[in-house]
């Protein structure tokens, strides 16, 4: 455990609730490498899938194998962090980037040799949220302090463009629930971390992305979008 993280917008340590997150997706990758599963879709419960999101997948996925792409992680829902310039499309494969500073694990593909690298940067000794430490698994986080606790972080993590699930809710709307955020200190059951949505630095920060950092110059796959999906 990480015992001075603070939050990178809020500056409150880890929660219970990022804690029990954490260990659901942990125990995602130790299954994965135990299993011996090449590919891998993970979801989180709280989404919406965008339409033709099955055929939009496969069809990406047919397209990383046929380039031979080496690849780890694929984010399919995610919040992007990074706002200030485009991320670098991938040569040759429609609808996808290269991923930069990113939030949420709402979905993500993840490979066999992906899941093994998290599972062998032995996370639990340093323990991040997990979408600050995916991040730095792929050496993207924008803190060194986080960058420098993992001496290996060669994750080959891309993104989905346009993305193919968002949250079922956003922050501040009604029917909004955050399991991670709306908790107590992972160790002290008196200490609550919830914190005022409405004007929190965290929620302005991630709410636009400059015009000059839009992803235009992604290719995108010939798979219309005028109707539902059968999932």
């Amino acid at each position: 455990m990480l015992a001075d993280y603070q939050d990178p917008y809020s500056g409150r340590p880890l929660t219970k609730g990022e804690l029990g997150c954490f260990l659901s997706h942990y125990n995602v990758w130790k299954e994965i490498v135990e299993r011996g599963l090449k590919k891998s879709v993970v979801f989180e419960d709280d989404l919406r899938f965008e339409i033709f999101f099955k055929r939009r997948l496969m069809y990406l996925m047919k397209e990383m194998e046929k380039a031979k792409l080496d690849w780890d992680l694929i984010y399919i829902g995610r919040k992007r962090m990074q706002v200030d310039h485009p991320e670098k499309a991938v040569p040759g494969i429609r609808n996808l980037v290269e991923a930069d500073y990113s939030y949420w694990t709402l979905a993500y593909a993840l490979s066999l040799q992906g899941a093994k690298k998290l599972l062998d940067a032995k996370p639990f000794e340093k323990m991040l949220p997990v979408d600050e430490f995916l991040p730095v698994m792929y050496d993207k986080h924008p803190l060194p302090k986080y960058l420098e606790l993992f001496e290996k972080r060669d994750l080959k993590a891309f993104s989905v463009e346009p993305l193919l699930i968002y949250p079922t809710h956003y922050t501040g709307e009604a029917g909004y629930v955050s399991d991670t955020e709306t908790s107590t200190v992972w160790n002290n059951e008196k200490q609550k971390t919830d914190w005022d949505r409405a004007k929190s630095q965290k929620t302005r920060e991630q709410v636009k992305i400059r015009e000059a950092a839009q992803n235009l110059d992604v290719s995108h796959s010939p798979i219309g979008s005028a109707s539902r999906d059968e999932l």
